[in-house]
């Protein structure tokens, strides 16, 4: 099987629908794995344009952190620098025109450790020095569940972190430095968030992908429990006002759905089906001038194109007005992340 390579994806073709339609895409990664032997272990600035030129209309990309090019020496907190440096360059590339008019990596997101309290504060000074017109906050993922089948991913591995003294003084000088926190976690995990949301309410925060659901594992066959958990859950986050959501990852095995295993890539007209329940919850909850549609490339690759994609959402969000329509694929995170279209 392949797993959601590129010769695999190319099976299934889609001309884009309504390609004039603007999009920034609010979440993204830069890697390369090399010398592991995964689909998708090398994406970089020439791939990420490959997806983004499929004939959707992608004016701006926002980069997040994925714990790739760190510095080899150093503080250990200091070490996520050299991810932004990295990036810096990349996006530097992407805005001199030589390959077309799109600005990946218009914003970028970094890593530091709240854990750290209020010495994080010369961590994000260096994350600002090393993209003075990019950098606009940071992915800290307190990712954690208590069944041994799940992963936990997260580099600060521990449970409870956005109800510590410490990461909620972290998450103030971030606040203080006028930068977002991109929060990444599992279902269960989402009434965690919104007591932190409350704590400190004046935290631009972006919650990823529909807010972490999980229906593999100890929780598959439980959907009637476990989405009444991740309803409620999203129902909380969303009384937050300072919260948004990304409307993606939904590609990610842990979600439940077989597309990475078929022989045939899924098309757009049967994603979207699959895709509305849980975007149309999420956009009931948020309202679209706090959501955004993502691609969560190339973690959602393994599970359908780039094109695919973003026809499925723009099937599914048919039912919304234009300006509706217009926040969700675009003016949203252009606001959150201030992004430079120029």
């Amino acid at each position: 099987m392949p797993f959601g390579g590129n010769d695999w994806l190319a099976l299934t073709q889609e001309d884009a629908l309504e390609p004039d339609l603007p999009i920034c895409d609010p979440h993204h990664h830069f890697w390369d794995l090399r010398p592991q032997r995964l689909p998708h272990q090398r994406y970089l600035l020439h791939e990420l344009l490959d997806d983004i030129g499929s004939g959707h209309n992608v004016r701006s990309t926002v980069f997040v952190e994925a714990r790739s090019m760190y510095r080899a020496e150093g503080p250990e907190e200091r070490r996520p620098v050299g991810e932004v440096e990295f990036v810096q360059g990349l996006a530097a590339a992407g805005a001199s025109g030589v390959y077309g008019s799109a600005r990946p990596a218009a914003s970028i997101v970094g890593h530091a450790n709240l854990n750290l309290g209020p010495e994080v504060r010369p961590v994000l000074e260096a994350l600002q020095a090393a993209s003075p017109n990019r950098f606009r906050g940071i992915r800290h993922s307190v990712t954690w569940d208590p069944h041994p089948e799940i992963e936990n991913t997260a580099a600060h591995n521990m449970p409870g972190q956005l109800a510590s003294a410490n990461f909620r003084e972290g998450a103030r000088v971030l606040s203080g430095m006028g930068l977002s926190l991109e929060a990444w976690m599992y279902f269960p995990q989402l009434p965690e968030l919104a007591d932190f949301a409350r704590a400190v309410p004046d935290l631009t925060i972006i919650l990823n992908h529909i807010g972490g659901l999980v229906r593999v594992g100890p929780y598959s066959g439980r959907d009637g429990e476990v989405l009444a958990t991740w309803r409620n859950g999203i129902a909380a986050a969303a009384e937050c006002p300072n919260v948004t959501i990304k409307l993606g990852g939904i590609g990610m095995p842990r979600t439940g759905f077989d597309w990475h295993e078929r022989d045939i890539p899924i098309g757009s007209e049967e994603l979207a089906e699959s895709m509305a329940p849980f975007m149309n919850y999420c956009i009931e909850q948020f309202g679209p001038e706090r959501c955004m549609f993502e691609s969560n490339f190339p973690v959602d690759k393994v599970s359908y194109s780039y094109s695919v994609m973003y026809n499925a959402f723009k099937r599914l969000s048919r039912g919304y007005s234009s300006s509706e329509r217009a926040a969700m694929f675009h003016d949203t995170a252009v606001r959150v992340y201030r992004v430079n279209e120029e």
